[in-house]
């Protein structure tokens, strides 16, 4: 399990995140709400140690990883997929997928078949460079980069930005895929609820670096959710 307490980020003399506590499950995505520019992103960093926190602890499967560099935490079965992607341009597909290999111990170092089951593009353009694809197959790319490395923890911060609507929809389906297996922990950057919505299990929504709202589906208002993301 993952657990982030009342963590603070700074940059600088700027806070981003105040006090932001945040939990997620394998078998559960974790869908973290709101609009551009209220930590969202700054989230995502500081769990998988790209900034260090200024406050607050952040544990996972029972251990506190707050001090432990980004190549630590991937070793733990932390995988990042950015915001942009950060995909390897004059990399083919193939090699860009490799380069998920690095956490892995050698017996490990394979493309899982899930990759090309959930995303048969990959496998059809394997020898194509990754600049040559289009947004959303890079957007494919780079979840697939994050499941070669056999996460436990999945961060994705905004898969769906500037994708098109077919592609969404395989997102969409690799997403619910993955919960199903109960395995791993998803946590969900999201700007848009209707994507968010048929995927959650949690919804966090952040305004101005804090939690605004927090609720199960189970009990979620969605017009409540909806107030709280337009503040």
């Amino acid at each position: 399990m993952l657990e982030a307490k009342t963590i603070d980020l700074h940059y600088g003399a700027a806070q981003a995140l105040r006090g932001v506590s945040l939990h997620a499950q394998p078998g559960e995505v974790t869908c973290v709400l709101g609009r551009n520019g209220v930590g969202k992103t700054s989230l995502l960093r500081a769990l998988v140690g790209q900034h260090p926190v200024s406050r607050g602890t952040i544990e996972w499967e029972g251990q506190d990883i707050t001090g432990l560099k980004p190549y630590e935490r991937a070793r733990r079965g932390i995988a990042y997929v950015p915001q942009g992607r950060e995909i390897f341009p004059l990399l083919t597909v193939e090699e860009n997928l490799k380069t998920g290999f690095a956490p892995l111990a050698r017996r490990d170092r394979s493309i899982p078949d899930d990759v090309f089951s959930l995303f048969p593009v990959l496998h059809d353009m394997l020898h194509r460079r990754g600049g040559d694809l289009s947004g959303g197959q890079q957007q494919q790319l780079a979840i697939g980069r994050a499941l070669v490395m056999r996460p436990r923890l999945l961060l994705l911060d905004e898969p769906t930005e500037g994708i098109q609507p077919s592609i969404i929809k395989d997102i969409g389906r690799a997403i619910t895929y993955l919960r199903s297996l109960g395995q791993i922990a998803i946590v969900l950057v999201e700007q848009y609820l209707d994507f968010a919505r048929d995927l959650g299990d949690r919804f966090v929504v952040l305004d101005r670096g804090q939690i605004v709202l927090s609720t199960w589906r189970a009990d979620m208002d969605e017009a409540a959710l909806k107030k709280a993301m337009s503040l």
